[in-house]
């Protein structure tokens, strides 16, 4: 009798955790992708060491591949608990992606090699003037949605179809060449592993989650989201906020895109971005953000990244085909947002 005393505790335990508390449902949902996906890795190993380097090896594959994605839902989890969402961020990446080539084109015709800058100078020139570029675009993305009065949906849909065209017409005739040592931002070796994104994630990470949890501005950015008319009337400037938060969308946006020109040496004007919108909203709904604004951590959609990355690896590993991928984390993303629905209605 006791037992089951105990049991039922646990339970009503386990449950008001997981509905109450995002992080817990979230640690708990990666944990099981985890099992799953060390299962999938099989266990015929020579020994413990060979297991492990695979095992390792894998994780590191996982986080590497997934820290472009990792840092736009940084930026799209403030956007997302101001209540808005950007769709153009694949796109924006794109054009930031050129105009950072165009500004390192190593080749004769490059726009700083004729003038003779070339090597670190050239490329800082082209990050700086990349993130220049983010900051920009997303300031205007916020201008269309605050003085336009825009939908956020429509103003960065048509940014996103707005930035790719574009780029995809300026680029047209125009091949940089990208420099092996700007490669190495993103490629260099450390102990034999490229770490470089996988840091460059975390710390943004650790700046982000700063900002949202010690900063006025960060709680400004929960009370807009919450209730914009009482942050409105308690003296908040809830324009300013929002242009901001795009902004910082942009300036990410513009490091991510840094870094894909880093790791690929090249950037695919048509296809570079295609679904990064939906994979970076994905993360932040599955680690616990609202869709209606107010709510969320920048703690929580690093495992939201984290989960969807686990689930695409774990597919793969068990030999599902390409397109249900997609279908599976569709299946999550419903999932999260009824359980959110669920939390409401307790």
């Amino acid at each position: 009798m006791e037992n089951t005393h105990k049991r039922f505790n646990f339970i009503t335990w386990f449950r008001e955790m997981w509905t109450s508390h995002p992080l817990f449902s979230t640690t708990c949902a990666l944990l099981l992708m985890i099992i799953l996906q060390t299962a999938a890795l099989g266990f015929d190993q020579g020994s413990f060491g060979e297991w492990f380097s695979i095992w390792s090896r894998n994780w590191i594959n996982i986080l590497r591949n997934n820290a472009t994605i990792g840092i736009i839902a940084l930026g799209m989890t403030f956007v997302i608990i101001t209540g808005g969402i950007d769709l153009a961020v694949g796109s924006t990446l794109v054009a930031i992606g050129a105009i950072v080539m165009i500004f390192i084109d190593s080749s004769q015709t490059g726009l700083l090699t004729q003038i003779g800058i070339t090597g670190v100078p050239a490329a800082i020139v082209g990050i700086l003037m990349g993130i220049i570029a983010g900051f920009l675009l997303g300031e205007f993305t916020g201008v269309l949605i605050t003085k336009g009065k825009l939908p956020p949906f429509i103003a960065t849909l048509g940014m996103m179809k707005i930035c790719r065209s574009v780029t995809q017409q300026c680029m047209q005739t125009v091949n940089p060449a990208v420099p092996r040592g700007f490669t190495q931002i993103a490629n260099l070796s450390v102990g034999g592993q490229m770490f470089m994104p996988i840091i460059y994630w975390l710390l943004l990470a650790f700046v982000m989650n700063y900002i949202s949890k010690h900063t006025a501005f960060g709680r400004h950015v929960f009370a807009v989201g919450s209730n914009e008319r009482a942050s409105r009337l308690s003296g908040i400037n809830v324009e300013r906020v929002k242009r901001s938060v795009y902004a910082i969308m942009g300036v990410l946006v513009a490091l991510a895109a840094v870094l894909q020109v880093s790791r690929i040496g090249a950037m695919d004007y048509a296809n570079a971005g295609n679904g990064y919108e939906m994979d970076a909203i994905a993360a932040v709904i599955v680690g616990g953000t609202s869709m209606a604004g107010g709510k969320g951590s920048i703690a929580g959609t690093i495992l939201g990244v984290l989960i969807i990355a686990v689930m695409n690896n774990l597919l793969n590993l068990i030999g599902v085909p390409p397109f249900l991928r997609e279908a599976f984390k569709g299946v999550i993303v419903i999932a999260a947002v009824l359980l959110q629905k669920k939390e409401k209605t307790a």
